[in-house]
């Protein structure tokens, strides 16, 4: 992204009100880490940053630890839709197989708590649709979109298979096409566009002129999406958040591929418009788990606290306490961090020994200790409740987050 312009408003975290009625939509651009989108020329994309910010961001969970999550694409979205990584939302590749929807997607969770909520997507596979978010399955709740365009792939009549891939270009141009003419005319509450054809360029030309090519082709894309949004703003009054990610990055050696954890496969970006970002969005990396939990705190969601412990994501655009924990197990001692982002307040941490919440249970969670945040550590002795697990919350003033101890 060229010469991108940080334009971050001042607005007082206590004093921002968030209009419940605000409309959001997400979007991912498939297959860009952030070394690329930066170079590239991207117009539109620096136009909304300039309303809200942009920064480096990642995928993959933990490196060599309990969530470290494969740079795929499905599993890329699934940890968007959900906030969680793979140990949780078991994802693990484009096949997928066997989802838990015991972790609720954003769509689930706005179709339950607030149901008068219109939602769409838009989409080249229908596989985002059926089987991540999992729609009229009962595991789901039969959960139905109101506006759904997807499904592309499956076309070979309007839209025949070519070996330059073509086709996903066209596919791409025909989702945008859908996504403009809905906003306009029905407003969604709540909407994901899915675009491809990056990926495959990626893919079949690695680092090169046709890549880069392609990102500026989806630049104008979202520029279209975010003209329709203008639309809506300028002629109904309405709010609209975006926010717009990648699901992974590219390999090292060529950016033909991805999957590994490599810093390059892991390295993505996020652009949004929101006005009231916060300390972890300017001062750190943050994860694509992040945008789920931040979408919940603009549309007035609030799960219930045992989905919300288990959220693995924090919001980008409301006063945070503390993020990043991690946890050390050693001779019966458990020694826990994390990064300060406020230092007001204490924390207590929460700890269970076993994960029922993956069979659609809750945990029993006890009380382990307090300190001050802003102490950024605590060491707790666990030696009267020995386990070879530690499911860990540690809760704050303005936020949770939470991170396990798995013994080996």
């Amino acid at each position: 992204m060229k010469y991108i312009i940080y334009c971050f408003l001042l607005i007082s975290y206590l004093g921002y009100g968030q209009n419940k009625n605000t409309k959001v939509l997400f979007i991912i651009v498939d297959g860009i880490s952030a070394d690329v989108i930066e170079k590239v020329e991207t117009p539109n994309l620096d136009q909304i940053a300039n309303e809200g910010g942009y920064t480096r961001a990642y995928v993959g969970g933990e490196k060599d630890g309990y969530s470290q999550t494969p740079t795929i694409s499905a599993v890329g979205y699934n940890s968007l839709l959900t906030g969680t990584w793979v140990n949780k939302h078991n994802v693990w590749g484009n096949d997928i197989k066997a989802p838990n929807y015991n972790y609720w997607t954003i769509f689930r969770m706005a179709k339950a708590q607030r149901p008068e909520l219109k939602t769409a997507i838009f989409s080249t596979w229908l596989d985002n649709r059926t089987k991540l978010i999992g729609e009229g399955l009962p595991e789901t709740g039969n959960i139905k979109l109101d506006y759904h365009f997807d499904g592309y792939e499956l076309d070979t009549i309007r839209f025949p298979h070519d070996d330059d891939r073509l086709y996903i270009h066209k596919i791409d141009e025909h989702v945008v096409a859908k996504a403009v003419d809905c906003i306009k005319d029905k407003a969604p509450d709540l909407s994901w566009v899915y675009l491809e054809y990056t990926d495959d360029m990626g893919h079949k030309y690695g680092d090169s002129n046709e890549f880069f090519n392609a990102i500026k082709v989806a630049d104008k894309q979202v520029g279209r999406i975010w003209d329709a949004i203008e639309y809506r703003r300028e002629r109904f009054n309405e709010d609209w958040e975006i926010y717009i990610t990648t699901d992974h990055g590219r390999d090292e050696k060529s950016g033909h591929h991805h999957g590994g954890q490599s810093e390059r496969e892991r390295l993505t970006w996020i652009v949004t418009n929101a006005k009231n970002l916060n300390g972890y969005f300017k001062g750190y990396e943050p994860g694509i788990v992040d945008i789920m939990p931040s979408m919940l705190h603009t549309l007035d969601i609030k799960p219930r606290k045992e989905q919300l412990w288990e959220i693995d994501g924090v919001p980008l655009n409301e006063q945070l306490s503390l993020a990043n924990a991690r946890a050390v197990l050693k001779n019966n001692s458990l020694q826990l961090t994390w990064d300060v982002i406020h230092k007001k307040g204490k924390v207590k941490v929460w700890a269970a020994t076993e994960n029922q919440f993956k069979k659609g249970k809750d945990d029993n969670y006890i009380v382990l200790g307090e300190t001050k945040v802003k102490n950024g550590s605590l060491k707790i002795d666990v030696s009267h409740i020995p386990s070879d697990f530690y499911k860990l919350v540690i809760e704050g003033k303005y936020n949770h987050v939470n991170t396990w101890v798995v013994k080996k």
